[in-house]
């Protein structure tokens, strides 16, 4: 996030950490220290500012050779035709909710979905109390959080992990788990049924969370086989 007024960055942070998509790396106030720490550390995506003193958001896209995306936010119509010049992916316009701000990291993440070879791991490795044991992905119906501990719900049986749910997203491709509540990750293929607020699978029902409900029906849109 490159913003230079306080109160756009907090709520920029928020919205960040309302998607699971999303990891932030760092909160800049002004351009030349944003580029001073890209130009040692990757980043896939910036939330960049136009209007900011010293070294503006313009001047930040001409310095770095090969840009990560761009999102860029702006109180300021004017710089959009400009914006597009450097390849950039959306452009926000100040103010913005919510809903306009997901359907930006949604298209960014389609980008680099297409521009990544298209390779699904079958499986993952999770440590448990005596061993790293292996998990095939369609096996997976769902995991509940249970405190510190995860519960992956495979066909017959679970298998407790410590782990957090952002480090299990990491490992799960996006395209096939998502986050539907502050306690569970289900997997797509094993949906039986969806209702307004609960998706069943197999004979369990599993609420959906207003905070979790918007990315989660945008994913399934996104997906040829289901509606």
């Amino acid at each position: 996030i490159i913003e230079d007024e306080p109160l756009a960055a907090a709520k920029l942070r928020e919205f960040v950490e309302r998607i699971d998509l999303l990891s932030l790396q760092q909160v800049f106030d002004n351009g030349s220290e944003a580029v001073n720490y890209m130009l040692s550390h990757d980043t896939d995506l910036i939330f960049l500012d136009i209007c900011m003193p010293d070294f503006d958001g313009m001047q930040l896209l001409k310095a770095l050779r090969q840009a990560p995306k761009v999102i860029i936010t702006s109180a300021e119509s004017s710089y959009a035709v400009t914006g597009y010049e450097y390849n950039v992916s959306d452009y926000l316009l100040k103010p913005f909710g919510f809903d306009r701000f997901l359907k930006a990291v949604l298209k960014v993440s389609d980008e680099l979905a297409k521009a990544q070879p298209a390779v699904t791991p079958s499986c993952i490795f999770v440590k448990t109390e005596y061993r790293n044991e292996r998990i095939d992905l369609d096996e997976i119906r769902y995991i509940q959080g249970m405190k510190d501990y995860l519960s992956i719900v495979l066909g017959k049986r679970k298998i407790m992990t410590l782990m957090s749910f952002g480090n299990m997203l990491q490992l799960l491709p996006s395209h096939m788990f998502v986050r539907v509540h502050k306690s569970y990750i289900v997997s797509l293929d094993k949906i039986r049924s969806i209702e307004k607020s609960q998706i069943n699978i197999e004979d369990v029902s599993i609420p959906v969370s207003d905070t979790y409900r918007e990315l989660f029906l945008n994913l399934l849109k996104s997906r040829k086989n289901m509606i």
